[in-house]
């Protein structure tokens, strides 16, 4: 093998380790908009984005729970995150879809206002949840910060947990 195959093979090899190095520092997020506020969630949670479709209604279940809903014959409930964090509810627009995320065995499918964009943050750029809402009832992960914006991270098995 010639020096010059040696020292291009040598430089992708340091390019290869660079990018596995700091692929760890960063995470991947879905970010997306509830009333006037950006959340974000990881990519790896979600199994699908959908349009609004019809769904059925489900009586006794908290307000939040819209109804249910058959994806590829499974029936998953339909949760609206606007009322789940004590907004008034909005009438459905363009914008509108149905995130449905899975952790473990655990599914469901949830509104929200609109989709913003995925997102690419360093670890580093991501903080601790506010003191007050510290501990592990909490909803949310961490606090991301990324230029003029931050970022709420929610948990995605607090947000599948059933209370209902």
């Amino acid at each position: 093998m010639s020096d010059k195959l040696k020292q291009i093979i040598s430089k992708q090899n340091e390019k290869q380790e660079e990018t596995l190095d700091h692929s760890d520092d960063i995470v991947q997020l879905v970010g997306f908009v509830i009333g006037e506020e950006e959340y974000a969630i990881p990519i790896l949670a979600i199994q699908e984005i959908i349009k609004p479709f019809p769904w059925t209604r489900v009586p006794q279940v908290p307000k939040y729970v819209v109804g249910v809903f058959n994806m590829r014959g499974a029936v998953i409930p339909l949760i609206d995150l606007r009322l789940k964090f004590g907004l008034s509810p909005k009438k459905q627009s363009d914008e509108t879809r149905f995130i449905v995320m899975r952790h473990g065995d655990d599914i469901a499918g949830f509104v929200i206002d609109r989709l913003t964009m995925a997102i690419r943050i360093k670890k580093s750029d991501i903080g601790p949840p506010p003191e007050t809402l510290a501990g592990d009832d909490t909803m949310i992960d961490g606090v991301g910060k990324q230029e003029d914006r931050i970022i709420t991270i929610l948990k995605v098995d607090k947000l599948l947990k059933r209370d209902f």
